[in-house]
Parts: structure tokens; sequence; C-alpha cells
């Protein structure tokens, strides 16, 4: 019998966790821009007002069903290409050209968050997070650079836990075996999973290594929504961090993007510090993304023989069990008004 049989949520590509998910690159848009996005099934249009504010509505008009990635930005809001009506940053229609009053109707907005050079879209009207951090750097100012784009074939849940199996960084990337996972539950959306072994002595090189360790060898990650990763790891004196904002595309594959992430250092030399950091740390991420593409590309995943050693990964399947999921693919309608006597809404 398979572990994930009986699974609601995870691996489910027709089940989308509450939270927040990366859309595109804060570069690929600009001011007076507009652009259709796809976001894990749902269509759409988001752009950068005047004010620099990006704004992401429902794609679909509610007069005619045009595309409103096909109209242009108008101030802070969005017109129409087909008939001109206007959509404010909060969806609602704001002006029709040829009436003297707007219909009462709009589309859904849906919250926008900038951050670490992406463009983050939430998949309920009120956020109950924030947008995914790194433990350790919650609160500090951070500087990021963007890594690869890319795409698995499997679903993000199943490229996440590729993290925490212990077994493969023997396997596939010819490390020792040193890590003992442990998951600790932070809240509803967040799931940390650590190393609680302490450095082995059981060579001189590990004897060496050790010395720039006050105990566990450090190597940690923290779980968002089922979808979003953070890595830390390094010497207790300066650690990496690496996120990994996956969301799924069409067919369920995984679609990516590394973020590489460091403490915001000031002044010239904190800004030539941290492109050497963040250069080095896209060499560790490098690393081991190139050792799983393999496996990425050709696996259906089926937990069948979980061992003691996958505990962390049932763990983080309990977890993300637990989280509620959104009729996100559902695209919401116009508000409904009352109808005229020949049947035709009215406006």
């Amino acid at each position: 019998m398979s572990a994930t049989a009986d699974c609601q949520v995870f691996n489910r590509p027709d089940r989308v966790v509450e939270g927040w998910y990366w859309a595109l690159r804060s570069r690929e848009l600009k001011r007076g821009q507009v652009r259709a996005v796809n976001l894990m099934g749902r269509e759409l249009a988001v752009f950068r007002g005047r004010d620099g504010r990006v704004v992401a509505l429902d794609a679909y008009c509610p007069h005619m069903g045009a595309h409103l990635a096909c109209g242009r930005v108008d101030g802070d809001g969005l017109r129409c290409f087909f008939h001109h009506w206007r959509f404010g940053a909060d969806g609602a229609v704001t002006d029709v050209p040829c009436q003297p009053r707007p219909p009462r109707v709009g589309v859904r907005s849906w919250p926008v968050s900038e951050a670490y050079g992406l463009v983050w879209i939430h998949t309920t009207p009120e956020p109950r997070a924030p947008v995914p951090a790194v433990p350790e750097l919650e609160g500090l100012a951070v500087d990021a650079l963007l890594g690869n784009r890319f795409t698995k074939k499997c679903h993000p849940n199943v490229v996440l836990i590729n993290a925490i199996d212990s077994q493969h960084f023997h396997s596939v990337h010819n490390l020792p075996n040193v890590l003992d996972m442990v998951a600790e539950p932070v809240d509803r959306q967040r799931l940390i999973v650590r190393n609680a072994n302490p450095v082995p002595r059981t060579s001189r090189l590990w004897r060496f290594i050790s010395r720039f360790y006050a105990s566990q060898l450090t190597y940690s990650m923290c779980y968002w929504n089922g979808s979003t990763g953070t890595v830390t790891l390094g010497p207790d004196f300066f650690h990496f961090h690496i996120m990994f904002a996956l969301r799924t595309g069409p067919g369920g594959v995984t679609e990516g993007q590394t973020v590489l992430i460091t403490k915001k250092r000031g002044g010239p030399f904190g800004w030539l510090f941290n492109r050497v950091v963040l250069l080095l740390t896209r060499l560790v991420g490098d690393y081991f993304a190139k050792g799983d593409t393999k496996v990425f590309e050709t696996i259906k995943f089926d937990f069948k023989t979980p061992l003691k050693i996958d505990r962390p990964i049932l763990e983080f399947i309990r977890h993300l069990e637990a989280q509620p999921t959104v009729p996100w693919t559902e695209t919401a309608e116009a508000p409904a008004l009352p109808a005229p006597a020949d049947g035709l809404r009215a406006v």
C-alpha cells in the first residue's frame, strides 16, 4: 500500500494550498505595462500602475469577456481594450465611456507583494501569513539575486521533499551519511526540518570541519505552504541561504525560480561582499540542482516503502495535508445585479 495513496493535498495538481506564490520577475513588469499570467490554472491580468504598484486582477472583463491583459494601464488602473471599461486596483469598474455612471460590477483583485526581485500573489483576499522568508533573516533587510528559472516533470511537493531526503545526499551527491533530519512545525503554513546530528569526527577532514561548528552540522529547510522552501547551510560563523519558489504548471509539472539571499550589508564594500556571497551561494545551489535533474525528469512518485530515515518526509506530508486549499481555478464572476424585464443584465 502506498504511503501517499490517501493523500488529498500532497502531490495533487488539482489542489492549491492557501498561500503566496511567485508569479513573475519584478523586472519583467515595468511601469505602465500589463501582462497575461496563468498562475496555476487561473488567468490573471497583472499590471504595474504609474505609481509603481503591482496589481493582479482576474483576467476576463465582466462586460463581454475580453482579456484585460490586451488593454492598457490608465494611471493606477487598467482599461479593457474592447470597450475601454476602466478597472481600479480593487477590481471595481470606475469608468465606462458611454455611461454617465459605471455599472456596479468588477473583477476580483488579488493581494500582491514584491520581494527578492519577484512578484508574489496570494490565493485568498486576506493573507494570514507573510511572504516566505528565511527564518533567521526575518525582520532584517536582505539582498537577493535571482538564480535559475526551471521546470521539473513532477509536482512541487516532490521537488521540495528532495531537500530532506537524507539517503539521496549519499547516493546521488556522494556525501557522507551525516544528517539526521527532524521536523518542527512552526504554524499552520510553516514547517522547519533541521539536522540534529553533531559533526562527525571520523576522519582528519571531519575533525578539521568540526572546528567551525559548536555541535550540529548546520543544514535546515523551512517550508511555506508546501510550495516554497528555504535552505540554510554553512559553518556557524557564516550561513548561506537559498530559496526555491515553486508553483504547479500545466500537467502537474513544477515551474520554479531559485533565489539567493543574504543579509544586506551597507556601503560599497558591503555591496561588493554581498555580490561575492550570492555568487558562491549560486554555486552551492547549482551543484545540488544538477545532481537531481535526472531524477525529476523521469520520476513517477509513489511512496510505497517508507523507511525510518524517511520520517521527516512523512512529517512534511502530514503537515501539508492539514493545510487549507482554495478553489483557485474557479474564476470569480462579477457581482449579480437585478435583471430588467427583458432579461438583460441591468447597468
